[in-house]
This record gives structure tokens, sequence and C-alpha cells, in this order.
């Protein structure tokens, strides 16, 4: 350090090139030092050329530059007295003679800090106290200089200054808490200002968001000394926001109330906002903000975002609310009408949470479903009239279910269905034709060998029934003797025409089908002989008749097997010729002709062969003669 001190009339020189040879002085304006160590303050003066003292001396006074005032006398190099607070403390440093009036003070204290002025004694009156003045401070720990800003991930720098004017001791600077800092260095350097030195060191190091509010510190020490010193500082690091908290995703019900927290770490305070689908729901400049969701519905349902952002950035973490339901009622297709063959595609959609299992239902017969989904498509590429009616779409999940119909109307040309056929009983022909179709058909019964046909317009002849798409007509005519005649129903509608045959039970008999072919003809030859023996005994008894209706060579009783043949074949023909006269469906009764008519009451009796049922049994038969 002595070469500091040396120095200083080198430097005077150079400022007395700058003032002339009169009273002049120079001095830092400021000089600091450590509690309980030393400073020395720099000092040279100057004065009139045309003085030559043989002896100069030198005083300093504390804080007032006027003797008159009786400051305190740091040092007299005449005397060398000081005041009390001095004494033992002060010495001079430089040449007096050679204008060097620099001053040390060993152990200083804190009530030595103050303003320090110089006056020059070349003897007699030639005494000048010199304005200037120097300021000394007394410190009780070094200065810990921060950045103006400390941005997380850009290089910062820590100084410490410590004054270094202290000829006989001399600092050793380090630095303490700086454990957890990344990429951090050390560097030191002297830097002298109007003869004044500073010891500087410098951390360098690269900060992050953890460094925030951490207390780094600047320790001074002395070799030879347990004289020990620190300063602190306490780091602002500025980062962007961080979420250091917030709610993982929920899944509750409809109704019920949702609370959201979303917790910020930032320096500066940022901007913290809930959002939804991009749109805004709360904001706050704060650390935390909370989001309450009173009862939610299925609209509550989604993806729920905490965004922050301040001059150093933006941060955003998203979290998702499941809202669970049961599923809606399904929206199917409006009810439609569909020609036969057509493709047709039923839809089915609905919303629940979970996605539901979904169904499309005819007849209670599931046609087609999925599983987890919210959507069903039914294809039918050709309708059929099968597929005509009601149908129903269910949806259901663990929280419910529901389900919506819809008709589907299938229009198609008719179908004559295997039922339709014709029915012979004792005395009337029952035609019965049974027709599916849509719209409704036309049913004609149509007899091509009698030249007749016959509809709903003719009620005395053709009844009809409606069930649906169903019609049953029924066609009731009196039986007539021969063969069955040909019966065709023709049905009929905007979409197309079906003729059908319609078959008898037993095309080969009459009225005798439903008796069987022995036991048709077991009855007709008791018919025939009971007919005989009551027109043998009426002739007997003379009774007059118009015709006779029977005509025998022999009595029934005596007559031979060839005899009784040829009687019967003879009746049957004459049977015959009379039930032709009967028009199916219509009651003809030839003009002025009388008919008598001769009743036989056979009873009803027990006896039934194998081919007759009891119901089958003649109860009375009806002859009639010409």
């Amino acid at each position: 350090m002595a070469w500091r001190w040396r120095a200083l009339p080198l430097l005077w020189v150079l400022i007395e090139g700058v003032f002339s040879r009169q009273w002049s002085a120079w001095m830092p304006q400021t000089v600091s030092a450590f509690r309980q160590t030393c400073v020395a303050i720099p000092c040279n003066f100057n004065f009139p050329d045309d003085l030559r003292p043989s002896v100069v001396h030198g005083i300093w006074y504390y804080n007032s530059p006027y003797p008159k005032n009786f400051p305190p006398v740091v040092l007299k190099s005449k005397t060398n007295t000081a005041h009390e607070s001095y004494t033992g403390r002060t010495k001079f440093v430089g040449e007096l003679q050679l204008g060097n009036c620099s001053l040390q003070i060993d152990k200083l204290s804190m009530e030595l800090q103050g303003k320090y002025y110089f006056r020059a004694d070349l003897g007699g009156y030639n005494q000048y106290t010199f304005s200037e003045h120097a300021n000394l401070y007394i410190l009780e720990e070094p200065f810990v200089v921060p950045p103006e800003e400390m941005a997380s991930g850009s290089e910062a720098e820590l100084t410490c200054l410590v004054p270094d004017n202290c000829p006989d001791m001399k600092p050793t600077v380090s630095w303490i808490d700086i454990e957890g800092l990344e990429h951090h260095s050390v560097y030191a350097r002297l830097e002298e200002n109007n003869a004044v030195w500073t010891h500087i060191s410098t951390l360098k190091f690269l900060p992050s968001h953890k460094n925030n509010g951490q207390r780094l510190g600047c320790k001074v020490s002395f070799r030879g000394t347990d004289l020990e010193y620190k300063g602190f500082v306490t780091m602002d690091v500025k980062y962007a926001p961080q979420i250091v908290d917030i709610n993982s995703s929920v899944e509750t019900t409809e109704g019920t109330q949702v609370v959201f927290v979303c917790v910020v770490d930032s320096n500066p305070v940022s901007r913290v906002m809930w959002l939804k689908d991009d749109s805004l729901l709360k904001e706050d400049f704060t650390g935390n903000l909370t989001l309450e969701l009173e009862y939610v519905t299925y609209n509550y349902d989604g993806i729920y975002v905490c965004a922050a952002e301040n001059e150093f950035g933006r941060v955003n973490k998203s979290m998702g609310l499941a809202v669970m339901y049961a599923p809606w009622k399904p929206s199917v297709n409006a009810s439609i009408i569909a020609v036969e063959g057509e493709a047709v595609t039923i839809l089915c959609n609905t919303q629940g949470n979970p996605d539901p299992i979904i169904s499309i239902i005819k007849d209670k017969q599931v046609l087609n479903s999925v599983i987890f989904e919210n959507e069903l498509v039914l294809e039918i590429p050709a309708v059929s009239h099968e597929h005509d009616g009601e149908y129903w779409c269910t949806a259901e999940n663990q929280y419910g279910h529901s389900n919506s119909s819809f008709n589907l109307t299938v229009v198609f040309s008719p179908v004559v269905l295997p039922e339709s056929k014709c029915t012979v009983t004792k005395d009337t022909v029952q035609c019965m034709c049974t027709v599916k179709s849509n719209p409704d058909p036309v049913i004609v019964f149509e007899l091509p060998e009698k030249n007749l046909t016959i509809s709903e317009i003719n009620p005395e002849f053709v009844h009809s029934q409606r069930n649906g798409y169903m019609v049953s007509s029924i066609l009731t005519l009196q039986t007539e003797t021969g063969s069955p005649p040909l019966v065709f129903c023709s049905a009929s509608n905007v979409y197309g025409k079906k003729v059908h045959e319609l078959l008898f039970q037993d095309s080969n008999n009459q009225i005798w089908a439903k008796i069987g072919p022995v036991g048709a003809v077991v009855v007709f030859v008791i018919l025939v002989a009971f007919g005989g023996y009551m027109i043998k005994t009426r002739e007997k008894k003379n009774i007059t008749e118009s015709s006779s209706f029977i005509q025998t060579e022999t009595s029934p009783s005596h007559s031979d097997g060839a005899s009784s043949k040829k009687n019967l074949g003879k009746i049957e023909n004459q049977f015959l010729s009379v039930s032709e006269k009967i028009l199916l469906g219509k009651k003809q009764q030839p003009p002025n002709t009388d008919a008598d008519y001769a009743n036989i009451d056979f009873l009803k009796r027990n006896v039934k062969d194998s081919f007759t049922s009891t119901d089958e049994l003649t109860e009375y038969a009806e002859i009639r003669v010409k």
C-alpha cells in the first residue's frame, strides 16, 4: 500500500500544473473503512511562492474548519497532540514539507465518522484553513450490489465493494451461501478513484426461479486479526409463471358442486385465468385462483385450462371434468313410408356419459346394437312387408336409460295368404280370401264357369274384415250339385295385383266332402232307400202327387242287386238335375212353377261309422219334387 502514498506528490505536481502557487488543497470527498480497521485520507496542499517557510506544520480538525469554533483536533504536527478521542490513533503519513498532508486514523469507531479539514501552519500569520474536506464513513459491512434486474436463465452478477484504504491492513474477500447457484464463478480486481482504493469481487452465475429469495453473502476478513465483516443481499429473480398445483381430472354426476384450485409461482405476480373452450371464466392477479362450479350439468363437461402470464412468459395446464349422466332421449328418423324393395336407413343417435349401449328393436327382437357409442345405423337394403311396423331405439348406461320409437310403413302389392280356401258346409259354400297389403286391396271373387264376379259391393254374398294390413273377404253361396266350381280371388292395389285360385278341401266331392267318400255313399243309399219307402207308402194311401219322385218296377224290398243299382242311378241323376237350377251365389226359381216338397225326418241317429263324425250325421234331408 505504501507505493500508493508515495505516488501522491506526483499526483500533486500534476494538479499544481492546473492551479497557480496560491493557498490550495486537494483530498478525496469521501473515503470509507471498516470499524476497528484503519484508514488513510490522501491530502496535498500548496501555498504562495513568495512564502519560504523553514518549517511547515499542519493541523487536522474534525467537523469544522474554523479554530474559533474549537473543533476537536485530530492531530497537530507542531505539538503532536490530539483530542482525547484521537489520542494514539492518528499520524501523518506524508511529508508536510513537500505539501503531502495525508492522515492515517487507526482503530476506527463509529463516533469518528464525519468531515475532516486540514489547516496549514507556515509560522507567524501564515496560517490557512482549507475549505476542501474529506467525508469519512465507517462501515459495519461491505456493500453487495445486485444487478438492476435478475431474470431466470440469464447470467447475473453480484458485486461486493470492499474499501482498501488502510496501508497496514489488506482485506480478504469471499462469497458465502452460494450453494445451489448454477455455473457460478468469482472474479476480483482493485480499483482506484481519486486516490481512494476499492477491492471489487464479482460473483457470476445463472439464476433460476429456485434462487428467488435466496440470500447471498460477501465476507471480508483481515490477516492476523479476528475481524470479520459480512454483507448480504436477497436475490430478486424474475421468472415466468409456473403452475405448481392444480386439481387432477374430476369425475362427478349432474347436480354436484366442483371446486378447482390453481396455484401459481411467479415473479412478478402473474395474471391467472381459468378458461374453458377458449372462453374466460375467471381471472385475477394472484398466486392462486379458485373456480367454483355450484351445480354442474352436462354442459360443464369438458377441458378446463388454468393459464398464467407475466412479462417473462406464459404457462398453462389443463384438466378434465367428466359429468356423468343418463342417455338423452334418442333422436331417430321421422316415421317414413317406403315402397317395398327400396333401401331404408334407420339412424339412432343420443348422448350420455359414459357412452351408452344403443339398440334398435322391433317386435321385442334386437335387430342391431352397439356398445359405448352415441350413434347406431341399421340399413335395410330392400324392405318388404315384413319390415313394416314400429321400431324402438333404446339407450342405456349405468345412470339410466331412455328410448324413442318411430314407424316404418311399407307399401306393397297384395299377398294372398295360405289360409285362403273354400269350405263346404251342409247347405253353403264359403270361400275365404285373406290378403295382406298396403294400402288396402280391392278383393274380387271370380267364378269363370258361371261368368260371375262378386265383391264387397254385393254385401248379401261378400263380407270383409280388416285387421291392420290383413283383409279377409268371405264369399257365401248355396250348395249346388255337381263338381265344385272354380273360384279365384283377385286382390289389387296401386302397387300390383294378385290372382289366386281358392282350393276346396276335397275337389272330388260336393257337400259330402266333410264326411268322406265312403260315408257319403252310405248316407246317400240310406236317403234313397227311405225316400223310396215313403213314396211307396204314400202310393198305398192313394195320395195324389203332381209328379212321381221315384218309379220302381218292383218293390225295393224284393228287388235284386241289379235293380237296386239301376234305381239308385236314376234317383241320383234326377237329384242333380234339380240342383243344377240353383246358380252359385244367386237364388233362382223358375217362373210359374209350383214346387212341392216332401220332408223326411230321419232324426238324429246315434249310430256312426268310422268315416263320419257325430256332428256330421244327417239331421234332415230336403227333396224337392217337380
